[in-house]
């Protein structure tokens, strides 16, 4: 067992409809040592990427891609889930589909921080159906930038989301992988490496 997957058996909890919470650690209360072994993790797993700026997805993957950008030194971007006032200029957009809040949100990222000359790493807590990330390579793609790379801390392996990034030929590299889970035990199965 790896460290990530150690502190979900420890302090994840099973709920029915195959969901895992994680907010004591990972996505409401934040662990940024573990946020920082996990940047080192991906720095290794990256290592030799040309990676010019890391992506996200608000909420959740804003803290872990801001702890882990420290290991590749690179700026961090988000995609916002609704515009506001404070985004000006021309706009990228996806529309993505959540697992966890059952809807649809258009994401927005401003053109003026993602170009053709950008190796982009993307990063998310959570790879279920892989809608979200979908959406992120959308926005890379419309913008001419080149996705090196996919950095997940948890992926749901029962849920189609990896294989579908696999079968497109992306670096899909997830933390910790669950195969299933036992809402009535409160058991995390992991696949094996």
């Amino acid at each position: 067992m790896n460290f990530l997957e150690e502190r979900i058996a420890k302090d994840g909890i099973v709920k029915e409809g195959n969901v895992l919470k994680v907010d004591s650690f990972l996505n409401h209360q934040m662990d940024t040592e573990l946020f920082n072994a996990m940047g080192e993790e991906w720095k290794k797993r990256f290592e030799g990427k040309n990676i010019t700026k890391i992506l996200t997805i608000e909420a959740s993957g804003i803290g872990i891609a801001c702890v882990a950008t420290q290991k590749f030194q690179v700026p961090v971007v988000f995609a916002n889930k609704s515009k506001s006032i404070n985004i000006e200029g021309e706009v990228y957009t996806a529309e993505v589909e959540s697992f966890t809040h059952k809807n649809k949100n258009q994401v927005i990222v401003s053109k003026k921080f993602l170009g053709e000359e950008d190796h982009v790493l993307l990063i998310d807590d959570f790879l279920a159906n892989g809608c979200a990330l979908q959406g992120l390579i959308q926005i890379c793609n419309a913008a001419g930038a080149t996705v090196e790379g996919i950095g997940i801390a948890i992926e749901k392996g029962f849920q189609k989301g990896g294989t579908t990034i696999r079968n497109l030929g992306y670096q899909l590299e997830s933390l910790a992988i669950v195969e299933s889970m036992n809402a009535e035990t409160g058991e995390v199965f992991f696949r094996e490496n």
